[in-house]
């Protein structure tokens, strides 16, 4: 963490979410239905409940979560990114804004719910924190979700994980483990942990959606040049044919 309290990412280097949100939009809706299931069972994101999705990205939250009855806001810092959430949302009633998680300027105790799926790490906690407990209504849930591969556990995902990082080194999404969420410490003197849960979940790809989901990553699509990023896209087919023919 620096000293605003965000995790520095890939030394630093730079990303931008826009570069790849069609790639994003078609590959990474990718959540089994177990992973809903694990949100309803504990009572959120339905029957009424307004619900505020932090780093919305495309909507994938939202728009599979959307028949459950909850009244959903999205809200990310991309462009391009809430582009192809409205695009994929047509039909639906969910309101999403372009902005900064830091300058939301929701009135105080507007939702039931927060989530934060797949970006807690981009914010600035020391400013996040506070915001979140004004905006939730009395006894509020902060949710936080992340679905990672594991590259210690499966090939194909060990030798992707090692292509990109071949082409963006310092990029610090490599070597996830079953594990819990990194909360940092300012979130204690807000919020109290009910509960935690890690589990694994079998996810199937086909070689094109593994190397469509693989593009739509902050180390690759998100953050290579033009040239970098069909070079790797050329790598990672042919190890893909050779790994997984």
């Amino acid at each position: 963490m620096n000293e605003q309290g965000v995790k520095v990412l890939d030394g630093g280097k730079a990303f931008d979410w826009g570069r790849v949100s069609a790639d994003y939009a078609k590959y990474r809706d990718i959540y089994p239905a177990a992973f809903y299931r694990a949100i309803l069972d504990r009572g959120l994101c339905r029957d009424g409940q307004r619900i505020l999705d932090i780093g919305t990205g495309t909507g994938v939250l939202p728009r599979n979560l959307y028949a459950f009855g909850g009244d959903w806001t999205g809200v990310d810092v991309s462009e391009g990114q809430i582009r192809e959430a409205r695009r994929l949302s047509a039909g639906m009633k969910i309101d999403y804004r372009v902005a900064a998680v830091e300058e939301m300027d929701f009135p105080p105790e507007s939702f039931d719910v927060i989530t934060a799926c797949q970006c807690f790490w981009y914010f600035r906690h020391e400013r996040v924190a506070p915001l979140l407990t004004r905006l939730l209504k009395p006894n509020g849930r902060l949710l936080v979700l992340c679905m990672e591969w594991l590259p210690y556990e499966d090939e194909v995902a060990g030798k992707s994980e090692a292509l990109v990082l071949k082409y963006s080194p310092r990029w610090s999404g490599a070597g996830a483990t079953v594990q819990p969420i990194e909360i940092p410490d300012c979130y204690k003197g807000e919020f109290d942990v009910v509960d935690h849960d890690e589990f694994r979940l079998p996810v199937h790809f086909t070689r094109e959606t593994w190397n469509g989901r693989m593009k739509a990553c902050r180390g690759v699509g998100a953050s290579l040049a033009p040239d970098e990023l069909a070079a790797w896209e050329a790598e990672h087919r042919k190890m893909l044919s050779e790994t997984a023919p």
